[in-house]
């Protein structure tokens, strides 16, 4: 868990393995109502929301200098994975290609939750697509990051997590498998 750990292993799979693409797959919490517990979000953009030199220079909150704000998917990898979820998810499952939140402490207030999708139209919140997107971006790899909803803002989550992630990670198997067959 974590920014750093997730920054250091993709690192070292490019470095060592030299991956043509890097796909990150985990679990997040909704950021709004709008999404429920099994929902999918393809991080279309990713930003690292606990990232602040607001007060060093002309920069927003969550920008990096000389990098920028928001850090783009590979937007084949993304039309490609839209594709394949609608073809496998069930009935009672939305997709949402969208904007996912990273930050180093794991965000269980509703409260912070709001403000996070406030400040940067966020879908979701968890601790590592954005800084594996930040490496990939300055070593010029195609990424994508996919998360599962773990939990909402509304504390409607009646799901068990341990139940919960059997049931995603049947999920995401076969959207890997598919999204491999593909690229």
């Amino acid at each position: 868990m974590g920014k750093v750990n997730a920054a250091r292993v993709a690192q070292i799979m490019i470095d060592i393995y030299k991956v043509n693409y890097v796909i990150n797959v985990g679990v997040a919490g909704g950021t709004s109502n709008e999404l429920k517990i099994k929902d999918i979000v393809i991080g279309e953009k990713l930003v690292q929301h606990d990232f602040d030199i607001t007060s060093v220079g002309d920069y927003e909150k969550g920008e990096i200098a000389r990098t920028g704000k928001f850090f783009e998917s590979d937007k084949r990898l993304v039309k490609i994975c839209e594709e394949i979820v609608s073809e496998v998810k069930d009935d009672e499952v939305s997709v949402k290609i969208g904007v996912i939140a990273s930050g180093d402490y794991f965000c269980a207030s509703p409260e912070k939750a709001t403000q996070i999708r406030k400040e940067f139209n966020a879908d979701c919140v968890e601790m590592e697509g954005a800084a594996i997107a930040q490496i990939c971006f300055l070593d010029k790899v195609p990424f994508l990051v996919i998360r599962g909803i773990s939990d909402t803002p509304n504390g409607n989550n009646e799901m068990d997590f341990h139940t919960y992630i059997e049931f995603v990670s049947k999920q995401v198997s076969e959207i890997l498998k598919r999204l491999i067959e593909k690229i």
